[in-house]
């Protein structure tokens, strides 16, 4: 029998008014039902709201070692339901079960890491131009916090916005992909064993032209954190800056590797193989670019098709890359594939959908690769979200770095050499939040800032580390003469 999972709101899990559901299935056999959620509207959002409005107070006043103990217990019960999770996602998102448990353990390390921030909150101490007067500063939360986030990373992203707001001392509420929904409300159970106050977190399943729009135009909401697509997330930035509130958006990308004529085109390839092909491409740190020096293009796309085509698809849980989330995203994918072709790109590995038993009935899409690729093609502008590589073929370092920086997003990039002056002008050149040397561009420390530049971000509020506690602050200045 299907599990109907409920919302959590005001310390209590509760169906929606509506009383309607929504069905999750498996990406590798959509045959399957995993589980059922709640399809919420703008009265279960506004509920939701309310319960963080009203805890707000109470949680803000809260010292922050004892928040930081709150979330310390909640990644330590997250830990121990670590196979539990990883089954869950992997079943819901569809991603290989390596980079499934990568995922939970990052969540769990995320809450680990902001439990020992929450204690350290605080100002500054100035000197006071007069006698007698102390001057300093102080953080406080900014109030409530609406938290929207994609299917791709749907326990990561929900904890590195979730943990950052509640150490700060936010109330929440959080809607989650509707795609990919079970294991943000396991933060929410982890949160409340863990003896998070009633009201504090509130966990709503549902559409976002329903829930989303409620929670980002209600009026006791002080801020909103999305990452998702850029044409959805400019219409919650724009609205939520139109209404007063702090806003935070990470968007899509376009991100490129650059293979300078000095790289090996072996340990190349295998650089951009890992970053374009590893979460089946459905990653906004995703390589879809690879603009490779005619030196070593040859040899490079070779190697890049061997890997292509030597990769083992099927189920998560048994290999190596498992299937798109779902039937509108494997098909957008093979849309892309054939406006390359039509565009006149050359397909060397992929481009359908694989045969086989294990993969007849899923989400599937062959890792492809195409050559011949002219910088102004749709395969080279636009972002496609599967598993799909350009090859841009430049004939110096400069056209590199030129093609590298001529797309509207600016999110991650890499560049791969053994010269040390090309590595340093792409770190000074590259138009993205995210650069990096020898690396491919998916991959992410959490104690240092991420974002991106021109779409792929508001460009307000980066998100992780210290940074990541900024947006969920505000600053007072005290001048206390005593």
């Amino acid at each position: 029998m299907t599990e109907t999972r409920r919302n959590y709101v005001n310390g209590e899990w509760v169906e929606s008014e509506t009383g309607e559901t929504i069905d999750v299935e498996n990406p590798a056999d959509p045959s399957v039902t995993v589980a059922r959620y709640q399809q919420s509207n703008e009265s279960d959002a506004a509920d939701a709201v309310d319960a963080a409005a009203s805890a707000q107070d109470e949680w803000a006043n809260t010292p922050g070692p004892e928040r930081g103990r709150i979330l310390r217990e909640a990644g330590t019960l997250l830990a121990q339901r670590k196979e539990e999770l990883t089954d869950m996602l992997v079943a819901e998102e569809g991603k290989a079960r390596p980079e499934a448990a990568g995922e939970v353990q990052r969540a769990i390390d995320i809450f680990h890491y902001f439990s020992t921030k929450a204690a350290d909150l605080g100002g500054t101490v100035k000197g006071a131009s007069g006698r007698g007067t102390n001057l300093y500063t102080r953080k406080e939360p900014v109030g409530v916090a609406a938290l929207i986030t994609p299917w791709n990373y749907p326990i990561a992203i929900p904890a590195w916005k979730l943990a950052p707001a509640l150490a700060a001392g936010n109330t929440v509420v959080l809607k989650p992909a509707s795609l990919a929904p079970g294991v943000a409300l396991e933060l929410a159970k982890a949160l409340d064993e863990a003896g998070l106050p009633d009201g504090v977190l509130n966990v709503v399943t549902g559409p976002g032209s329903e829930v989303g729009s409620e929670f980002i135009g209600n009026d006791a909401v002080d801020a909103v954190s999305f990452t998702g697509s850029g044409q959805v997330g400019e219409m919650v930035y724009d609205q939520a800056t139109d209404a007063g509130k702090r806003a935070q958006t990470e968007l899509g990308g376009k991100n490129p590797t650059v293979v300078a004529s000095s790289a090996d085109p072996a340990e190349a390839a295998e650089i951009v193989a890992s970053g374009g092909f590893g979460t089946t491409g459905q990653s906004c740190t995703a390589c879809s670019r690879a603009i490779v020096h005619e030196d070593v293009k040859d040899e490079f796309v070779a190697e890049l098709a061997d890997r292509a085509e030597s990769i083992d698809i099927g189920p998560g849980n048994e290999h190596e890359m498992g299937p798109q989330v779902s039937a509108g995203e494997r098909d957008s994918t093979l849309e892309y594939i054939e406006v390359a072709e039509n565009e006149g790109a050359t397909l060397v590995a992929g481009g359908g959908v694989p045969e086989g038993d294990e993969v007849e009935e899923g989400h599937f899409v062959e890792p492809t690769v195409f050559t011949d690729v002219d910088p102004d093609m749709r395969i080279a502008q636009e972002e496609v979200f599967g598993p799909v590589v350009a090859v841009i073929e430049v004939s110096d370092f400069e056209e590199g770095i030129e093609v590298a920086n001529g797309v509207e997003y600016g999110l991650s990039a890499s560049v791969v050499t053994d010269d040390h002056t090309e590595a340093n002008r792409f770190l000074e050149e590259a138009e993205a939040g995210v650069v990096k040397v020898n690396e491919k561009t998916t991959g992410l420390e959490l104690h240092v800032p991420f974002g991106g530049f021109k779409r792929s971000s508001s460009e307000t509020w980066r998100e992780q580390g210290d940074a990541g506690l900024e947006f969920y602050t505000i600053e007072k200045t005290v001048y206390d003469n005593y």
